[in-house]
């Protein structure tokens, strides 16, 4: 199981990853949206904003996340690095009920050229 350092550094990587990206993949992080992201195994939700191509995590919070943030991601620890990591794909994840994403449907449509 992933430990709380390794899901925070996960998400720190792909801060990273989308602050390099370009084209379409920079245009479409390029949205100012608040963010959480439950870690179901570890119950806890690191609660931020994806501002300027960037993740910013602003807070770490025990159990579900505490407001709606406007995209929303659950999934465990394992999993969350494995996507960063390259080693699983977010749309097989997804549709397969390992990763849930909830965002407006606008938003849904541009995040999917960042996963």
């Amino acid at each position: 199981m992933a430990t709380i350092e390794e899901c925070r550094s996960a998400l720190d990587k792909l801060s990273d990853s989308l602050a390099g990206a370009e084209g379409d993949v920079h245009a479409a992080a390029a949205l100012d949206r608040s963010l959480s992201c439950h870690v179901t195994d570890l119950d806890l939700t690191f609660v931020g904003r994806l501002r300027d191509g960037r993740i910013e995590v602003l807070d770490t919070v025990p159990g579900p996340p505490p407001d709606r943030a406007q995209i929303r991601l659950a999934m465990t620890g394992d999993d969350l690095v494995a996507m960063v990591d390259g080693q699983l794909n977010f749309a097989k994840a997804w549709g397969s009920g390992r990763v849930r994403l909830e965002a407006s449907l606008l938003d849904v449509f541009r995040l999917r050229k960042l996963l």
